[in-house]
């Protein structure tokens, strides 16, 4: 099978973890033990979250007097998706002798004109207390909103469109490549009315351009891997119950937070409902027992895996 997996940003930086380079390069080795085995029987895209990294360095950039303005969000997201990247590719090449493995910087297509740049929703960078994050706010021109029982800075988060190199990344799996790509959802660019490209200071959610790919690279499974081991009905209530195989119209009747789970439910019923194809929600390290169906949530359009006609 052909796969995509969106890996959650604790894969490489857990929360109240220090941010050295050391312990996000050994969070990633630890991450790629899974990995690597889907890759000894399947074609792989890796896909992950970027936005502690992000945030640090914007905080980093903001702070240093030898810039006369902060790099844009476009800029870090390159930075991170180099930094990861490398981590991810050389983890790769060490638990795979012999397979070839490619970290590519990739953009991603967004329209000038989505309403999400009015309405900045994702989180980035690290949590703070109320009275903290609104005086960054006021003193740096920042939105930021209430993240569980902090506080956090958001970004416009617009809808993805494309991968600019989705040509490039299939080329490369049909040669065998495990390819990782489209870190932080990709680098959000926008074309000119002469077709050049430029990028704009948005995040776009990573899920949902994970599914994106998905679909344009035809795979037939799309994983979104986190710390928990299956999408909640009625999270932290008294009735709270695991959700394990379901369908799209099922999950779309429930509400689910949206600075985190619910990005990856509606990326999981998209790709679903627009494929025909399996898409899943769960633990990193039960990434073998999710594709066999014992494992996770699984999402498919009858609600039965593997897919089996319901004529």
């Amino acid at each position: 099978m052909r796969v995509i997996v969106a890996l959650g940003g604790n894969a490489v930086l857990r929360r109240g973890e220090r941010p050295d380079a050391d312990v996000q390069a050994a969070n990633v080795r630890t991450a790629v033990k899974s990995l690597a085995r889907l890759a000894v029987e399947h074609e792989l895209v890796i896909t992950h979250g970027n936005g502690p990294q992000v945030g640090m360095l914007a905080l980093e950039s903001a702070a240093d007097p030898a810039l006369s303005r902060p790099y844009p969000f476009d800029v870090l997201g390159a930075q991170t998706q180099g930094m990861i990247g490398y981590w991810m590719q050389q983890a790769l090449q060490n638990a795979l002798p012999g397979r070839q493995v490619l970290a590519m910087v990739t953009q991603t297509l967004v329209t000038a004109v989505d309403p999400a740049f009015a309405n900045p929703t994702k989180f980035v960078g690290p949590v703070y207390e109320q009275e903290e994050a609104e005086k960054l706010a006021a003193e740096r021109g920042w939105t930021v909103r209430p993240d569980g029982g902090h506080w956090r800075r958001v970004m416009p988060s617009p809808t993805p469109q494309r991968i600019v190199e989705t040509r490039l990344i299939r080329r490369m799996l049909g040669q065998g490549v495990i390819v990782v790509c489209a870190g932080g959802g990709g680098i959000p660019v926008v074309r000119d009315e002469a077709g050049r490209l430029s990028g704009v200071e948005a995040v776009v959610d990573k899920d949902l351009t994970a599914a994106m790919l998905a679909e344009s690279l035809e795979c037939d499974a799309f994983l979104s891997l986190t710390d928990v081991p299956r999408v909640m009905r009625g999270f932290g209530t008294p009735q709270q119950t695991e959700i394990g195989h379901t369908t799209p119209h099922e999950l779309r009747a429930l509400d689910f937070p949206d600075g985190s789970m619910g990005p990856k439910v509606e990326a999981a019923c998209r790709f679903v409902e627009t494929t025909g194809d399996m898409a899943a929600i769960g633990k990193l390290d039960e990434a073998e027992g999710i594709l066999a169906g014992t494992a996770g949530t699984i999402i498919t359009p009858n609600g039965r895996w593997p897919l089996t006609s319901t004529l």
